[in-house]
């Protein structure tokens, strides 16, 4: 399974654990990086929010957002039409993401979190399956909040 990630300088550290981490990449997911590639170089996280939810429009295809407390990525990401990012800080959150808000992007807090819990939500929210029923009207209704 390919999975889109990105990052600000804030999130860089934990995006790169994630990317390398055994415990996913045994599962066969494998990270399509769209920067940022340097820690120590302030950059913008809006930019990144907007290049990621793009690419998941685009590819159909999950994605995960860092930064210091996932806060401006949840903001930014979800002002993207079609988008819906989640801020996770554990299993849960991650695993109610996907099962009831059908969740296309989780969002981490890199200054927040440690590698073992983001690594868990991550394989959380992934191996978590959108419910439908009674949460598909929810989400109609956000899509029409779009509009």
């Amino acid at each position: 399974m390919k999975i889109v990630i990105a990052s600000d300088h804030g999130g860089y550290a934990l995006k790169e654990d994630i990317k390398s981490s055994s415990l996913l990449l045994s599962k066969d997911i494998e990270f399509i990086d769209l920067g940022t590639d340097n820690g120590k170089i302030s950059v913008d996280y809006p930019d990144y929010a907007a290049k990621l939810s793009n690419y998941v429009l685009t590819n159909s295809i999950k994605g995960v957002l860092v930064c210091g407390t996932g806060i401006g990525m949840s903001i930014a990401a979800n002002k993207i039409k079609g988008i819906r990012a989640a801020l996770c800080h554990d299993e849960h959150t991650a695993q109610m993401a996907a099962r009831h808000n059908n969740a296309n992007i989780i969002v981490l807090g890199g200054r927040i979190l440690n590698f073992k819990v983001a690594e868990n939500i991550v394989l959380s929210w992934l191996e978590s399956n959108f419910e439908k029923g009674r949460h598909l009207n929810r989400i109609d209704k956000i899509t029409k909040l779009e509009k």
